[in-house]
């Protein structure tokens, strides 16, 4: 009788078992959200050139201060805080669109941006960055160098590097135009980077020229900066398959020339 009644229940339990994992409905489960969808890339262009009212000529460095800056250069050095060409163009200006592109996230690029510390001045003077790109800071120089970077939005860091081709790598999580970078031993030596979070900038060439490519089509706002003149904008509108133009200008005092 025992044995029966324990059969039984035996049997029961299974059931219960069976009802349990297998019979009964199970539960939905929550539906991963789908990533942002990047945005359309497009086939227009944005062609321009800066121009410098003044042209006012670049200023010669001393670099007296470490003899081991002075022997690698056999030329005056300049600041490189105003470069302009024979026909009036403004090098190392930042051109990025401010506002107007399709919402969503553009892939962040897999190559690294490289800051370089060469003749004892930062390679390049002016340039840009995607955010989540990259960042590799080498010192190419036979001399102490102090990476100090001031950003106002992004992470602020400060490190030396006393040997030759000691390279440092960091990333920048938020849009910020501009992030300047100094040398606390060289106090010449400086350095500007716009980070934005899409491919739609530039920086103009000594000739005062600069391209945007690969925008979709529409109207946008273009930002351009320069480290003593200030910021000017301008609308521009594109179409797919064109390159439109634009043209910037400055006056001394970062006020746009008429």
């Amino acid at each position: 009788m025992r044995k029966k009644n324990f059969l039984a229940a035996l049997a029961i339990l299974a059931a219960i078992v069976v009802v349990a994992c297998g019979g009964a409905e199970k539960a939905p489960t929550e539906t991963a959200k789908a990533p942002a969808a990047a945005p359309a890339s497009g086939t227009a262009s944005i062609a321009g050139t800066i121009a410098y009212a003044n042209g006012d000529p670049d200023t010669a460095i001393s670099m007296n201060a470490d003899p081991k800056c002075a022997t690698l250069h056999k030329e005056p050095v300049l600041t490189e805080k105003i470069v302009t060409g024979e026909t009036g163009g403004l090098a190392n200006v930042f051109v990025y669109v401010k506002a107007g592109l399709p919402a969503g996230k553009y892939p962040v690029p897999e190559t690294t941006h490289l800051l370089d510390q060469k003749g004892c001045q930062y390679r390049p003077h002016v340039s840009g960055i995607r955010t989540g790109q990259k960042l590799i800071i080498r010192n190419s120089d036979p001399t102490l160098h102090n990476v100090h970077a001031l950003p106002k939005v992004n992470q602020e860091f400060n490190q030396g590097q006393p040997f030759e081709n000691m390279e440092l790598e960091r990333t920048f999580d938020k849009a910020e135009v501009m992030v300047r970078f100094k040398c606390d031993v060289h106090p010449w030596m400086s350095s500007y980077m716009g980070v934005v979070d899409h491919p739609f900038f530039a920086v103009s060439d000594a000739a005062g020229s600069f391209k945007i490519d690969g925008l979709p089509a529409g109207e946008y706002t273009l930002e351009a900066w320069h480290e003593e003149l200030g910021t000017t904008t301008q609308k521009v509108s594109v179409t797919e398959g064109q390159a439109a133009s634009v043209a910037f200008s400055f006056a001394a005092g970062g006020v746009p020339s008429s």
